[in-house]
C-alpha cells in the first residue's frame, strides 16, 4: 500500500484568494493526501472583509484534521523531522516571493520553505499578487530559475483593470504537486485568460 503524500499547505496574505484554496484544500484530503495548514502571521491574526482570521483558521483544521502551523519556533523542525514531502504555498504573495527569492526567513512561511528544502524537497507556488509583471516580476525570474521550486500554472486576472496582476490556476494546484513530485514544471506557466 502507498503511504500518503504529505504536504504541507501555507497560506499568506492574499485573503481575497482563500475561498478558492479551501476546495483545493478538501480535494487533497479527499485523495488520502495528509495535509497540513501553515499560516502566516497575517492570514492566521488578520480578520477582512474576506473572513475571520479565526473562521479560517477552524475551516482548515475542520478540513484537515490536523493543527495549524503558525509560528517560526513550529515551522523549525519541518526539514529536520521530514514532516513533509511537498511544501505548497498558495496564495503566495509578492511580498513572500521577494523574500524567498532574496533568503529572508522572518516569517512562519518562509522558515517552513528554508527549513523543508534542506532535504531538497519540492516547494509549489500559486502566484497571486497585483504586482507580479512590476515590482514582484525579478523576484518571480529569480524563483522560475531556482532549483526545487515549481510554479502552479498562472494568468493576468483582469489585464485592463489591473495590467500587473497574475493568479495561478488554485484548480491546478493538484496536478503541479503531481508533477513537482516527479520533479518537472507542469506546462505551460503562463496561461491566457479564461485557458484552463
Amino acid at each position: 500500500m502507498t503511504p500518503p503524500i504529505r504536504i504541507g499547505f501555507a497560506l499568506t496574505g492574499s485573503f481575497c484568494t482563500f475561498s478558492a484554496v479551501l476546495p483545493i484544500v478538501e480535494t487533497l484530503v479527499s485523495r488520502g493526501c495528509e495535509v497540513t495548514p501553515i499560516l502566516s502571521a497575517h492570514a492566521a491574526t488578520l480578520d477582512t472583509r474576506f473572513g475571520t482570521a479565526d473562521m479560517w483558521r477552524g475551516r482548515l483544521i475542520e478540513a484537515t484534521g490536523r493543527e495549524v502551523i503558525d509560528s517560526i519556533p513550529t515551522a523549525e523542525p519541518i526539514g529536520p523531522k521530514k514532516l513533509f514531502d511537498i511544501l505548497v504555498i498558495a496564495p503566495c504573495t509578492g511580498n513572500t516571493l521577494a523574500k524567498l527569492a532574496h533568503g529572508v526567513t522572518d516569517t512562519t512561511v518562509t522558515m517552513a520553505v528554508k527549513s523543508h528544502l534542506r532535504g531538497e524537497k519540492p516547494v509549489v507556488l500559486a502566484v497571486s499578487t497585483n504586482d507580479a509583471l512590476s515590482g514582484s516580476a525579478a523576484n518571480l525570474g529569480t524563483l522560475l530559475n531556482r532549483k526545487h521550486y515549481y510554479f502552479v500554472p498562472m494568468r493576468q486576472d483582469a489585464p485592463f483593470v489591473k495590467p500587473r496582476s497574475l493568479v495561478a490556476d488554485m484548480e491546478r494546484i493538484p496536478e503541479t504537486i503531481g508533477a513537482a513530485l516527479e520533479g518537472r514544471q507542469l506546462q505551460p506557466i503562463l496561461l491566457c485568460p479564461g485557458e484552463r
